[in-house]
C-alpha cells in the first residue's frame, strides 16, 4: 500500500527552511514505530535534511537531478511510476515521507493518509500542504500518541 505520512500545522505548514518548524519526541517516536519495516520514499530536500539513511528502513530518493545518480543506502528513482511498479514487489508498504512536491507527485498514488496534527500556527514557514489534500479520503481511526497530539488516518473513499 502507498501510504502517505505528515505531521502537519493548524495552518497546513509542513517545513521551514528545509526542515521541521517543530520538535515533539512523541511525532518522531510515532514516525519511526510506523515506517520501520518499510520503505519510505522522499525528494532530495527530505534527504539533505536527514543526512542520512533512515535505519531499519528501504530509502527511496525520489530525484531526477543527475546529481543523485547514486546515493549509499538509497536507491535512487526518478519517478512515481517506477516507484509504484517497485511498491508492487515489496512485502511492506510504502510511506511517502514528504516534502511538498513529493506529496504532490504521489496525491493520485496515495491509499491512505497517516496525518499528526500539530496544535499550532507556524507564520514564518514556507512549505505548506494544499487545503484540500485530504479530499476524497475519510477518517478511519486516530490516535492519541503522546505530547498532546493526534495522528488520524485517512482511508481513499
Amino acid at each position: 500500500m502507498i501510504i502517505g505520512i505528515v505531521a502537519i500545522s493548524q495552518n497546513y505548514a509542513i517545513g521551514k527552511d528545509g526542515k521541521l518548524p517543530w520538535h515533539y519526541s512523541a511525532d518522531l517516536k510515532f514516525f519511526k514505530r510506523t515506517t520501520i519495516g518499510n520503505a519510505v520514499v522522499m525528494g532530495s530536500t527530505t534527504w539533505r535534511e536527514l543526512g542520512k539513511p533512515l535505519p531499519s528502513r528501504l530509502n527511496i530518493l525520489l530525484s531526477r537531478s543527475p546529481a543523485f545518480q547514486s546515493v549509499a543506502g538509497a536507491v535512487v528513482l526518478r519517478g512515481r511510476e517506477e516507484v509504484t511498479a517497485i511498491a508492487n514487489y515489496l512485502r511492506c508498504d510504502t510511506f511517502i515521507i514528504g516534502g511538498a512536491k513529493t506529496y504532490s507527485t504521489f496525491a493520485e498514488a496515495i491509499e491512505k493518509w497517516i496525518v499528526t496534527e500539530i496544535p499550532l500556527n507556524v507564520d514564518d514557514a514556507d512549505t505548506f500542504m494544499p487545503k484540500d489534500f485530504l479530499n476524497g479520503f475519510a477518517v478511519s481511526g486516530q490516535e492519541e500518541i503522546g505530547d498532546g497530539l493526534t495522528a488520524k488516518t485517512f482511508l481513499r473513499t
